[in-house]
């Protein structure tokens, strides 16, 4: 898909603007969870974790509603750009789910004194970093482009169902983790520990619509080659 000259150079400045926004952001974020922040008392320094924990699956959530409303979008009327965008964002959803899986054994390595445990709440997590996978794995294994592209937003709007899973576990069952102690009026975080929490999210956001828009203009960039490639041949 050939874009115009003006269109380029929007869309040129708008990465631009988001890739120093993301980088000066990290730094600024790291500053904040290291060094502005107070040592939690009982956990000590592997509290530190908590906030980029909370920051990833926030965005995980976030990829994969998105997921689940252009899928919609794409079975009710069919487009190559609505599928670039669910898929763009099922990636990024992935991969903030590991990181978050990531973290969360990080954390609980010393506080739970195992890496992991099958809690609801890591259970029902995995079951979602699994769903996703299966989601960009599927396009693969189906030899019809625009059957794999259907079969795919039929699993992302399935699998949109643990999400909510996901966040209620801990007030449905029984669980090692925690309550989500940011949600709740007894959490008294010190003010220092809200504004990076809400500050970390933030980031972790533009990050997200940063790689996501990179994602996309790969499949367009992909999308050009092959039509030139075609229209040669």
């Amino acid at each position: 898909m050939a874009l115009s000259k003006n269109e380029g150079g929007a869309r040129r400045w708008i990465d631009d603007v988001l890739g120093v926004a993301t980088l000066i952001g990290m730094v600024v974020a790291l500053w904040l969870i290291f060094i502005y922040t107070p040592m939690e008392l009982v956990q000590g320094a592997v509290q530190k974790v908590f906030y980029i924990h909370l920051a990833s699956i926030w965005n995980a959530y976030l990829g994969f509603l998105i997921v689940f409303v252009v899928s919609i979008l794409y079975l009710w009327r069919p487009s190559a750009r609505k599928d670039r965008i669910a898929r763009a964002w099922a990636e990024v959803g992935v991969v903030f789910t590991t990181i978050t899986l990531v973290s969360g054994s990080i954390w609980a390595k010393p506080i739970w004194g195992t890496y992991w445990t099958w809690d609801a709440r890591l259970t029902s997590t995995l079951i979602l970093w699994i769903i996703y996978v299966v989601y960009l794995m599927l396009r693969g294994f189906v030899g019809d482009p625009e059957r794999g592209r259907r079969y795919a937003a039929i699993v992302g709007i399935i699998g949109f169902i643990d999400v909510p899973i996901v966040h209620m576990s801990v007030r449905w069952w029984r669980t090692l983790h925690p309550d989500p102690i940011v949600a709740t009026s007894e959490a008294a975080l010190p003010a220092s520990m809200w504004y990076t929490v809400l500050y970390c999210i933030v980031v972790f956001t533009v990050l997200a619509l940063f790689l996501v828009r990179q994602r996309v203009h790969i499949d367009e960039l992909r999308e050009t080659l092959v039509d030139l490639r075609t229209t040669s041949s």
